[in-house]
């Protein structure tokens, strides 16, 4: 027989789709929350600092290596899913101060309600467009700024031009660093573009994705950070590398020969990333 406190799957319809919390069997607190289907993040209540999605964790990767360890951070989140990444700061490095820009007030609501913030954990949320939001930020704010932004599965046009990267780097101190979950398939044509656009701002570039995705077997997500300084590429690469399922950290010699070509994308050309093939993200 159940216990009486097992919980249960929660559906709502919120501003742009249909939200679904799913609670996962192997851990007592942990959720997937899913958002017509697409899976847009995984929380375990009792342990922040598990990231369950493979991206997810290399996003963590990146951001361990900036600024000393443990040192408090001040975080611009750009899409809030179930605030997965702002959960594994508030724990690794108390006292850092998050803003969550996301555009559906209702699932800011849902996951509020389901899947509180810890206490202590200084997380502002706003509900905006990502973009919009941006241009309102104050110059030299941010250490770090996490771009994860999807409407669906594809990342929004007005979120890949020069002029937005333009925005970021205004709003990341000299120090800071750029993160952005992309998703691609060879030959490549978005995420070289992507590269080339942050590189029109930012001096040092890195890629971490799987082999396999890197080799244009399949489609699949890459991380991409920018910075004014050298990252600690190193220690990008042993975590990586350790991970159940390794990726590879691509930069300096190696990442300029993979953009060869691609010019960077500006406001009125702009389109959103390509659409996944089926099941590329979906639930079975």
């Amino acid at each position: 027989m159940g216990r009486v406190s097992e919980p249960i799957p929660v559906t709502r319809a919120v501003d742009h789709g249909t939200a679904k919390l799913m609670p996962d069997v192997d851990r007592e607190r942990a959720w997937l929350l899913t958002v017509d289907g697409a899976p847009q993040s995984y929380v375990d209540l009792d342990e922040p600092t598990h990231l369950e999605f493979e991206y997810a964790r290399r996003l963590g990767h990146v951001l361990d290596t900036v600024g000393g360890p443990g040192r408090p951070l001040d975080a611009l989140h750009l899409g809030g899913g179930a605030l997965s990444l702002p959960r594994y700061l508030a724990a690794t490095r108390p006292g850092s101060r998050q803003h969550v820009v996301e555009f559906d007030r209702g699932l800011l609501e849902l996951v509020a309600e389901h899947l509180p913030l810890p206490a202590g954990a200084d997380v502002t949320l706003h509900a905006a467009d990502a973009r919009a939001w941006l241009e309102t930020a104050p110059d030299d704010s941010a250490d770090v700024l996490v771009a994860d932004v999807f409407g669906g599965s594809r990342v929004p046009a007005h979120l890949t031009s020069v002029a937005y990267a333009r925005e970021a780097a205004r709003v990341l101190r000299p120090g800071g660093v750029y993160l952005a979950n992309l998703a691609d398939a060879a030959p490549f044509a978005f995420l070289r573009s992507q590269l080339a656009t942050l590189g029109t701002r930012f001096e040092e570039l890195a890629l971490i994705a799987e082999p396999g995705v890197l080799r244009g077997r399949r489609f699949g997500n890459a991380v991409l950070a920018a910075a004014h300084r050298p990252l600690d590429i190193a220690a990008l690469s042993r975590a990586t590398a350790a991970d159940a399922f390794p990726a590879r950290v691509e930069h300096g010699t190696a990442l300029r020969d993979f953009t060869r070509g691609a010019r960077p994308v500006h406001d009125e050309d702009a389109v959103p990333s390509p659409v996944p093939p089926e099941g590329a993200f979906g639930i079975g």
